[in-house]
């Protein structure tokens, strides 16, 4: 099995996309593109997969069926990392994760995928209005070509 440390390596090779994947109701595929990256569990501090994410679309799928695989690419290669998905968000409370340790997690996620920015407190205003929620991917199988 691959290790994260080479999905990191592909990864920072184009900004940290990912083609995330979540399954819907039907049981058909949704995927969409988000910049994920190393970040370790607010609580436990394990290794994990993360990425920050709005709306109800992949929240929904992965609150009712919480698998997720997420493929990260450079050319003609890749690494897919697939594992169970947690939501830490405004709407998914995790025991243990207040509002401030929310605020810091979702900054690790953001830098771990590659991020800056100049101006932290309108990012943490934003997602604040957002009500944008941390995705953390225990990961479970990682492979390649």
């Amino acid at each position: 099995m691959a290790e994260l440390q080479d999905v990191w390596a592909l990864a920072a090779k184009e900004k940290f996309l990912a083609v995330v994947s979540t399954v819907r109701p039907d049981g058909s595929v949704q995927a969409s593109l988000v910049n994920a990256g190393p970040a370790a569990h607010p609580v436990t501090g394990a290794d994990m997969v993360g990425f920050v994410t709005y709306g109800k679309v992949k929240q929904a799928n992965l609150r009712e069926r919480p698998r997720i695989a997420l493929t990260f690419r450079s050319g003609w290669e890749w690494f897919t990392v697939e594992g169970a998905a947690e939501i830490i968000g405004p709407d998914d409370p995790a025991e243990g994760v207040d509002a401030e340790r929310l605020r810091l997690l979702l900054r690790e996620i953001f830098t771990g995928a590659g991020g800056q920015h100049d101006d932290w407190g309108a990012y943490d205003a934003t997602m604040r209005e957002q009500r944008r929620a941390a995705v953390l991917v225990t990961p479970e199988r990682v492979y390649s070509n």
